[in-house]
């Protein structure tokens, strides 16, 4: 590693082995790994190879950091030119071991940009599918695909449909890059032998050439799992690059958790067809910059979720205070916490299936929002993404949409509708088409972004204590299940409404949900915006209507109205992600 070293700072690591190098922190590479599997419960013996030429090196650390001296295997060899080979070293290991049980190998001298990661979950997956498990990482911006052995993955399976050795540039489109870190079952060990017979040559004796040879000629099913963080072998390079690769992991190291991370979500309103998006149908909705939700996420040494102090009260100033509260406000007993905790839980969970391995990071999340608290998932799921570096290819927009009404329905048995995570993932004005033969198909349905330079003036009015907007609706679906035809050719003209573009839907809302479904407060809403020449509808929340004001010059007067029947009234002021002007024309 003293290579070039005009600096001579380095010169205490003359003939120092690769391993032993200090890394992220100033602890050695080797260190890490023997942190990270030194686990009884994941693994009966762990193993290290290494050559003649380095044995004593080793064998000083073992001594010194308790690992078992006899466990250091010495290949022999004290050159490059009489190296053995990657593949014969493990192999080697392997037979004069005597193993005969699945194993994992992992290159001790392979800096990784984060040291957290949690080797269970990667057991875990490998346990979980019917063949070999290798890891591997999206290069980084500047990182060479021809320098790397790359992979080619299957979304759906996880398994690796290719493995290219150092390609030609033009050869593959993917930035997946494979790293020396695989799990191996003992039914398969024997491909190893296999392999060094057809190469000879040392040179050729790499877990590159094993894993190509395996994957495209032998086509044995070999998974793949991705790991949100980087990876460097020192192995074979110069200082340079050492001290390179040394300085940029620990520079991203220092930033990440000086820095919270704050997502927020909007509140949404819809415009056109709902609420036929959950009875296949389209709609058009919009995020607007009025009412949101924000997530903060920091760093800290343990999981902490902070309980909001209106929405998750745990003092009270008295009995009858919390009486008084707990009446009012009967939702408290399901505050924001249970949001916040599933949407962890099932995101941990998401990525284990997936192939996602994450970072052993803990951190505090508190939120605040001023809407209905389901939003504050939206929200923490950006938290959670930002923080663990998963990106929109890991989890795709749609994806995320079907995630968060998962963690609604199936989680916490929230009626609710996919257009309104739709509309909080992509945020903007957004149409959507939910028809049948597209969520059979892909899972999800066709949404497009449409342009809001030129948006009229909509203006939002609410009762003081509006309802849930599950309850309106809950007894539609069945209805809808059941086959009942006022219901589903109701349905079936909000998405032809739709895609006319007409905004004006109330008389088919009230044939399909009856006066008593709607309440009287929706209805005198609807009917006091009529009286002001005001296309109105239902945006999606209880207790709520969204209107389109054509004559400005009422809208003073009909604000007024609003006020002193006790509702709130505002004009929508659109959140438009693209960030150009997207503001209600007022002039």
């Amino acid at each position: 590693p003293t290579c070039n070293d005009v600096t001579g700072l380095y010169g205490q690591l003359t003939g120092v082995p690769k391993a032993l190098l200090p890394g992220i922190g100033g602890k050695k590479i080797l260190d890490f790994w023997w942190e990270t599997v030194n686990t009884r419960q994941l693994f009966s013996e762990v193993y290290l190879v290494t050559n003649a030429d380095k044995y004593k090196h080793y064998e000083r650390w073992a001594t010194a950091n308790d690992f078992p001296v006899e466990n250091v295997v010495n290949d022999g060899s004290t050159t490059l030119e009489g190296r053995l080979g990657a593949v014969a070293d493990l192999e080697l290991a392997i037979r004069s071991r005597k193993l005969q049980d699945d194993i994992m190998v992992i290159a001790g001298d392979m800096l990784c940009a984060d040291q957290n990661f949690d080797i269970a979950q990667v057991l875990r997956f490998f346990r979980s599918k019917p063949g070999e498990l290798a890891i591997y990482y999206e290069l980084e911006q500047g990182e060479k695909s021809s320098s790397r052995g790359i992979v080619e993955v299957c979304p759906e399976t996880h398994r690796l449909t290719c493995f290219l050795e150092k390609p030609q540039e033009g050869m593959t489109t993917s930035r997946l890059a494979s790293v020396v870190f695989y799990c191996i079952r003992k039914g398969t060990l024997h491909y190893l032998s296999d392999f060094l017979t057809l190469q000879p040559k040392a040179q050729d004796r790499t877990f590159g050439r094993f894993w190509e040879w395996l994957i495209n000629e032998e086509k044995l099913p070999v998974y793949g799992m991705k790991l949100p963080t980087g990876f460097q072998l020192i192995g074979q390079v110069e200082l340079s690059d050492y001290t390179k690769w040394l300085g940029h992991y620990s520079a991203l190291r220092q930033e990440s958790p000086a820095n919270p991370i704050t997502c927020f979500s909007y509140a949404r309103v819809g415009l056109m067809g709902n609420p036929s998006d959950g009875f296949n149908g389209k709609t058009i909705a919009m995020t607007i910059s009025n009412f949101w939700a924000e997530v903060t996420l920091v760093e800290s040494q343990t999981l902490v979720l902070l309980p909001h102090p209106l929405n998750d009260p745990t003092e009270f100033g008295s009995l009858q205070d919390l009486y008084c509260i707990s009446r009012k406000e009967g939702s408290v007993y399901l505050g924001g916490l249970r949001l916040l905790q599933a949407t962890c839980k099932k995101f941990y969970q998401f990525c284990s299936m997936k192939g996602i391995a994450l970072t052993k990071q803990n951190f505090t999340l508190k939120y605040d929002t001023n809407i209905p608290r389901q939003v504050v998932m939206s929200a923490t799921l950006k938290c959670l993404m930002k923080f663990y570096n998963i990106t929109d290819s890991d989890l795709p927009k749609p994806i995320r949409a079907n995630f968060i009404l998962n963690v609604e329905t199936d989680e916490l048995f929230i009626t609710a509708g996919l257009q309104d995570r739709v509309v909080q993932v992509y945020e903007g004005l957004i149409y959507m088409d939910f028809s049948k033969n597209l969520m059979d198909e892909q899972g999800f349905g066709d949404y497009i972004s449409m342009d809001m330079s030129s948006l009229p003036l909509f203006w939002l009015a609410y009762l003081s204590d509006p309802s849930d907007s599950g309850r309106i609706h809950s007894n539609v679906r069945q209805r809808w299940l059941n086959g009942e035809t006022e219901v589903v050719e109701a349905m079936r003209s909000f998405a032809e409404l739709t895609d006319q573009a007409r905004l004006e839907q109330s008389l088919f809302h009230r044939s399909v949900y009856t006066d008593e479904c709607l309440g009287p407060g929706n209805l005198k809403m609807v009917q006091l915006a009529r009286q002001f020449g005001s296309a109105v509808k239902l945006p999606g929340s209880g207790g709520a209507v969204v209107g389109l004001c054509l004559d400005q010059g009422r809208l003073v007067e009909m604000r007024k109205a609003f006020q002193e029947a006790g509702c709130v009234f505002c004009v929508i002021v659109p959140y438009n992600p693209a960030g150009s002007i997207g503001i209600n024309r007022q002039d």
